[in-house]
């Protein structure tokens, strides 16, 4: 592989001359509520770095001719660094992981690493760090990746399965400098559950069930199915899910639903917050995501498939999120299912796939503008550790170990890869700023 694609070599950007990355948004504006677009490009105007979250797709296709080791693993599709955080374990205890697999799917190694490394420069910049000092996190991350894989495969490959951190693991990862960052995000994290959804998103009636709150234009109802079709789909839903879990929900009504903003890339798919009541009056709360096909398709070239299965049922992109997520994270929400649903808001209605997750169990993240560079660099290289764990599922993790050797060739090549991208990624922000300010994008901030 070496001969072929030299660990140097991986520092060359490659980057099509006639690119338009506004366009890119735009052909996906085409599939999303055009009410909620402005809200997304919103909040992708922030900073360079909420831009950079929201442009999976553009560096797919950006990535989609570039040379690579031709070494597929089991991919995250989006592995930035705003995309790993705390959940809650099946046991509730509170874990540190990749925790979004909208994206996920098969594709060379080298896009989540590239994907996580680029986020690091623009995230370092946008905290203020010297342009040395990113180059410095990016390379040091690339680094952690080589070392993490290869002591990874040193273990067998049930040991990797079950391989987790946990919230001790990243303070003693941050040091003792930043344990005041990790205490304050896992503090967070355990308070957002469904009792605190229950008190801020919702209102009862008397002896009535749980009604959601309206909160426009991030949180409101909406007509777009009747209750038999409701239950329908959680029907269709519960027969994902593994026999116990399945049985569990048997017990529980939903009482109502409201479409939800969520995200920064995603604003604009359809999501929806259902409220169930349990047979005690207790409360729960799932999260309906439509799941369109993951950028490494649409935009990476790539072809389209559910990691890891090999029955014969149809295909699903809600299927495919989930097996994603089951893989590449080491504790995964046992709620976890899909469904083959359609797009309700539609005059004339159309296939659109979903899955289902619980929403809030305890999850948080640690965000990167509120920590030193210290701790930021510190953070970069958890993340990529957690991103060999997961890539150390794959068969073909072997290869890119034996590729990566024991020198830091490749983690230099990494760091000047990322400073190149992320010069690109900050002028596409600029042409972003530009589109709003010619009318092309409609924006609304704030929301």
């Amino acid at each position: 592989m070496r001969d072929a694609l030299p660990r140097r070599a991986q520092a060359r950007l490659h980057i099509d001359e006639g690119r338009d990355p506004i366009g890119v948004l735009e052909r996906q504006h085409q599939a999303r509520l055009p009410e909620l677009v402005p809200v997304r490009v919103g909040r992708m105007v922030q900073s360079p770095f909420a831009f950079y979250r929201g442009t999976a797709a553009v560096m797919a296709s950006d990535l989609r001719d570039a040379p690579t080791t031709d070494v597929d693993v089991v991919s995250c599709g989006d592995a930035h660094i705003s995309n790993f955080g705390f959940y809650a374990s099946p046991e509730r205890a509170l874990v540190f992981d990749l925790n979004d697999f909208d994206e996920g799917g098969v594709a060379p190694w080298e896009w989540d690493l590239k994907r996580l490394t680029a986020s690091i420069h623009i995230g370092g910049r946008d905290i203020g760090m010297s342009e040395q000092a990113c180059v410095d996190a990016t390379t040091g991350a690339a680094d952690t990746y080589r070392t993490a894989l290869q002591t990874f495969l040193r273990s067998t490959a049930t040991e990797r399965y079950f391989a987790r951190v946990d919230t001790s693991t990243v303070a003693e990862h941050f040091g003792r400098e930043g344990r005041k960052a990790v205490n304050k995000a896992t503090s967070k994290a355990r308070t957002r559950t469904s009792e605190q959804v229950l008190r801020k998103l919702t209102m009862t009636d008397g002896d009535g069930p749980t009604r959601i709150v309206d909160q426009p234009p991030v949180l409101r109802h909406v007509d777009h199915a009747s209750t038999a079709e409701l239950r329908s789909l959680f029907d269709q839903y519960r027969s994902t899910l593994r026999e116990d879990v399945a049985f569990l929900l048997s017990q529980y009504e939903l009482v109502d639903y409201a479409l939800r903003v969520v995200g920064v890339g995603s604003v604009g798919t359809r999501c929806y917050l259902l409220a169930f009541e349990g047979p005690s009056g207790d409360a729960l709360f799932l999260q309906a995501k439509e799941a369109p096909p993951s950028v490494l398709v649409s935009h990476g070239g790539r072809t389209s498939s559910i990691p890891g299965y090999e029955g014969d049922a149809p295909p699903s992109e809600g299927h495919r999120v989930v097996a994603a997520q089951r893989i590449l994270q080491a504790n995964s929400d046992p709620f976890l299912g899909w469904i083959t649903g359609w797009a309700g808001d539609s005059a004339t209605r159309h296939r659109v796939d979903y899955y289902w997750r619980q929403f809030r169990d305890m999850k948080g993240s640690i965000e990167p503008a509120t920590l030193s560079t210290t701790e930021f660099v510190a953070y970069g290289k958890l993340c990529a550790s957690l991103l060999a764990r997961a890539h150390g599922q794959s068969p073909n993790a072997r290869d890119v170990a034996a590729y990566l050797g024991r020198s830091t060739r490749f983690a230099e090549a990494i760091g000047t890869w990322s400073r190149a991208y992320a010069d690109v990624a900050e002028a596409d922000f600029e042409l972003l700023r530009q589109a709003i300010a010619s009318g092309r994008l409609p924006c609304e901030r704030g929301a």
